[in-house]
């Protein structure tokens, strides 16, 4: 009877861990990604600023386009190089596929366009934050539609 009750819950369908039987994978995710977010911004704000340095100032003209472009292509870069953007590496935490897979190209894309659509919007944004701090795997908006998550990562030898 239990068998067939754990076969009907929904979190046999997910190649994550668990979050009530391998909570410390999601031990503190949701402050994770905030430091990771921050350090992220530090990044962007820094590659922006570069790259207005090597436009001779012309990209000044057009800073929120730039920022925005290098924001997104970051995001997918590292995303798919590593599951984890440098921020998120340092908070040691990284996203995980719902059959527990890094994210590829595709999956770094879709997850990096969903946070950006999110990040113009207030209420998505609200929402967002809400729902990593009630979700059990501590799953933002985006997550929750790709069915991606943001794990602790295994300590590395």
């Amino acid at each position: 009877m239990t068998h067939m009750s754990n076969m009907t819950n929904d979190n046999a369908l997910w190649g994550l861990p668990d979050p009530y039987h391998q909570a410390e994978f999601y031990a503190d995710v949701p402050a994770k990604r905030l430091l990771a977010w921050g350090l992220d911004m530090v990044v962007i704000v820094g590659l922006t600023a570069l790259s207005v340095v090597f436009t001779a100032g012309i990209g000044l003209f057009f800073i929120g386009f730039l920022f925005m472009v290098i924001g997104f292509m970051y995001r997918v870069v590292t995303l798919a190089n590593s599951s984890a953007t440098l921020g998120m590496r340092i908070a040691a935490i990284e996203l995980r596929t719902h059959r527990g897979e890094r994210l590829g190209l595709g999956g770094a894309f879709l997850h990096t366009l969903g946070y950006s659509v999110s990040m113009t919007m207030v209420l998505p944004q609200l929402i967002s934050v809400v729902l990593m701090m009630t979700n059990p795997r501590g799953q933002g908006l985006s997550d929750l539609v790709l069915g991606t998550a943001a794990i602790n990562r295994r300590g590395q030898v």
